[in-house]
């Protein structure tokens, strides 16, 4: 599992439950020590029908269900009167060009539907115009160029124009998602690896989705090793990683063990492989999440999961850190991909059950805040 703790890493249960000082954290310590699987610990103080999570360590190609449920309890924040903007979550996508505007809309207006304060999109100059037409929510950027409207001679002087933009957002940002509606345009893409490196500097979280995968695999220096990476591949997008990384074809009979070994060789990021349960591996662990989800495979749907995926690793680094808990026994970016993989499939399954065949990618949207209340109701 991604908790290992105990008599060896100097944080025990009972010692922790001692440390917190208010009830309604204690709840939440508890509930995270559940959720994450934590050997010998059994909370008889929380009433709830969800089973605990049993905590195993992943090492024979078995994976578990995670109890994704109360992981997106844990890690929700509550409302709270004395929190100011951007404290929930400032989120920014990295995508947008001439053909694709849909893409980075997605999954900048599923941040904000999910709880995020603010929601930025940067893209390129006949995007930014469309995406703001869609909704006065979303901070655009029209910062990107790409290369028929950039002469050769000055496309050194336009690249550094590009990132002393983005450097002036950076250390705002709580994650970026990269990818949606990029496109592949050689230079838009140079510009891009300028922003990962520049985000990994500064310890930015980053979810690459779309043409954000296929930049990274074809150079993945981009994210070895960077634990605050993650990467969300449909079944294509896996399966060139695979090629690439793994130099074999995808083994869906053991797909856990070859997940657990990709994620390993590409230095321990997060990997979300999509499909009928998405798996999750951050090299160390593997979880599943089987919640049912849609029959109904419209586009878009993974411009909602990557933001998703966004929001909620932002707001499980933010607890981590508020609440003393060590990153290193609990890895935010699988509870970000747990409770994002989890909220999508129910807002999807919540779509369908209304729209049925008709159920577009809008519809999936709008039933994020219902979903999410189902689960984290606010009184």
């Amino acid at each position: 599992m991604f908790v290992k703790l105990g008599v060896n890493s100097g944080f025990g249960a009972k010692n922790c439950i001692c440390m917190l000082a208010s009830s309604a954290v204690l709840r939440r310590q508890q509930l995270v020590i559940r959720c994450l699987g934590v050997g010998g610990y059994s909370d008889h103080n929380i009433n709830t029908n969800q089973k605990p999570m049993q905590g195993v360590r992943f090492n024979s190609g078995a994976s578990l269900e995670a109890d994704a449920e109360n992981v997106l309890r844990a890690i929700t924040p509550t409302l709270d009167p004395n929190r100011h903007k951007g404290q929930a979550g400032k989120i920014a996508v990295i995508g947008g060009c001439r053909e694709y505007t849909g893409a980075p809309y997605f999954a900048a207006i599923s941040a904000l539907k999910i709880g995020a304060d603010l929601s930025h999109v940067f893209c390129t100059r006949d995007a930014a115009s469309v995406i703001k037409s869609y909704s006065p929510e979303l901070i655009v950027h029209p910062i990107l160029e790409e290369s028929y409207s950039v002469r050769d001679e000055d496309k050194s002087f336009i690249l550094e124009k590009v990132l002393g933009e983005v450097d002036k957002w950076m250390e705002r940002f709580d994650c970026l998602v990269i990818g949606p509606g990029l496109g592949r345009d050689p230079f838009l893409l140079d510009c891009v690896s300028k922003i990962i490196k520049h985000a990994r500097r500064s310890n930015v979280p980053i979810v690459i989705d779309g043409d954000g995968l296929f930049l990274i695999t074809n150079c993945l220096d981009l994210v070895s090793g960077y634990h605050l990476a993650v990467l969300t591949p449909n079944v294509n997008e896996y399966k060139r990683l695979v090629q690439k990384v793994l130099s074999c074809e995808v083994n869906d009979e053991d797909a856990r063990e070859q997940l657990l070994s990709l994620a390993k060789r590409i230095g321990g990021v997060t990997i979300l492989r999509k499909g009928k349960a998405d798996l999750i591996s951050d090299g160390e662990t593997v979880e599943s999440v089987s919640t049912y989800g849609s029959p109904r495979r419209c586009g878009g749907q993974g411009d909602i999961l990557s933001g998703s995926v966004a929001v909620f690793l932002s707001w499980a680094r933010q607890i981590i850190t508020d609440e003393n808990l060590s990153i290193s026994s609990r890895n935010p970016t699988m509870l970000g991909c747990i409770a994002g993989s989890t909220l999508m499939r129910k807002a999807a399954s919540l779509a369908f059950e209304n729209k049925k065949r008709s159920t577009l990618t809008t519809d999936i949207i709008e039933c994020l805040g219902r979903s999410l209340q189902d689960i984290c109701p606010v009184p």
